[in-house]
């Protein structure tokens, strides 16, 4: 069974940095692409970033270019997102996906910008 756990988000204000961590469990973390998605209150689901299984290939959602970095520890079989210059638009609950399938997110984590 598919379990990813997201973890590292919370309050912070404008400018600020957080470090998002989806810990993955249940499947061979290392052969899989793993993304980040993100939904804000009373919007649609929206595609963040995604990494390939080896690490060396990025992608981000064009108004995150140069403030977020996906990453991750495939002997840790963890997915990282480090997010700085945050902005208030950027509040939302995030979520780690296997390759881009929401449905095997988890609970998801809640990053809010505010001052």
């Amino acid at each position: 069974e598919v379990q990813l756990v997201e973890s590292g988000g919370g309050l912070v204000q404008p400018g600020g940095s957080l470090r998002l961590s989806c810990t993955a469990s249940g499947f061979t973390f290392s052969n899989y692409a793993m993304s980040w998605f993100r939904q804000a209150p009373g919007k649609g689901l929206e595609w963040v970033s995604s990494i390939n299984s080896g690490g060396g290939g990025t992608n981000y959602r064009e108004s995150e270019k140069g403030r977020f970095t996906i990453s991750r520890d495939n002997a840790r079989s963890t997915l990282y997102l480090q997010m700085n210059s945050l902005k208030p638009e950027d509040t939302a609950v995030y979520y780690c996906t296997r390759g881009t399938d929401f449905r095997s997110r988890g609970q998801g984590t809640q990053v809010t910008v505010s001052s």
